[in-house]
C-alpha cells in the first residue's frame, strides 16, 4: 500500500479499503456528529457492517474506474478522507468530496489532500472538470472549494433532502486550464 505525505506535520493520504472496516467504523463513531452536520457518511455507516459495506462500494467503483476513496491519517489514527464519489474518465469529468473528525479540523488536512487527488486526476488521467458540490450551510467545505481555486458555478434551492430538510446546494468547480492558477502554495 502507498502513502503520501501531506506535509511535515505526521499527516498521509492513503487508499482506505473494506479490510480497514474497523478502523474506519471508530473513525467515523469518533466524529459522527460533526461529520454528520452535512452529509448522510455516518448515518450510511452505523456498524460494522454498513461500514465494510460501504467501503466495498469504492472498491467496487475503483475497481470500475467510477471513484476513488482515500483516508487521511494523522499520526497513524484514521482522521478524515477524500473521495471522488463519482469518476467519468470517458467524459473526463468527475465529483470531489471530503470529510474529517473534529480533532483534525483546522488544519488543512483535507485542502492538501484534495489537491493531492485533484492532480492526479487532471494530470494523469485527464480530468478536464472537477466538481465539488456541498451543502450552502457546510462553510468549511464551502472554503476548501475556494482555497482550492474553484468558481462556484450555481446554488441548487432546495437540491438535496438530508434527514427531514432539504437542503440548498452549491456546485463548485475547477477546469483542468484553471487548475493551479490562483490557489494557495
Amino acid at each position: 500500500m502507498f502513502a503520501i505525505p501531506l506535509g511535515d506535520d505526521g499527516a498521509e493520504l492513503r487508499p482506505l479499503e473494506p479490510w480497514q472496516a474497523e478502523e474506519f467504523l471508530a473513525h467515523i463513531d469518533r466524529g459522527r456528529e460533526f461529520i454528520g452536520r452535512h452529509i448522510g457518511l455516518p448515518d450510511a455507516t452505523a456498524d460494522l457492517d454498513s461500514a465494510r459495506a460501504w467501503l466495498q462500494s469504492y472498491a467496487d467503483k475503483t475497481a470500475s474506474d467510477s471513484g476513488r476513496l482515500y483516508g487521511i491519517w494523522l499520526d497513524g489514527l484514521l482522521v478524515g478522507g477524500v473521495l471522488f464519489r463519482v469518476f467519468d474518465a470517458q467524459q473526463r469529468t468527475c465529483e470531489a468530496g471530503c470529510w474529517l473528525e473534529p480533532a483534525a479540523a483546522g488544519r488543512g488536512l483535507v485542502t492538501r489532500a484534495a489537491r493531492v487527488i485533484i492532480d492526479w486526476a487532471v494530470h494523469e488521467r485527464g480530468v478536464e472538470r472537477v466538481e465539488w458540490l456541498v451543502s450552502a450551510k457546510n462553510t468549511p467545505s464551502i472554503k476548501v472549494a475556494q482555497r482550492l481555486g474553484m468558481s462556484r458555478d450555481a446554488v441548487l434551492r432546495a437540491k438535496h433532502p438530508y434527514r427531514g430538510v432539504r437542503q440548498d446546494t452549491q456546485v463548485w468547480s475547477v477546469l483542468a486550464s484553471e487548475w493551479g492558477k490562483g490557489k494557495e502554495a
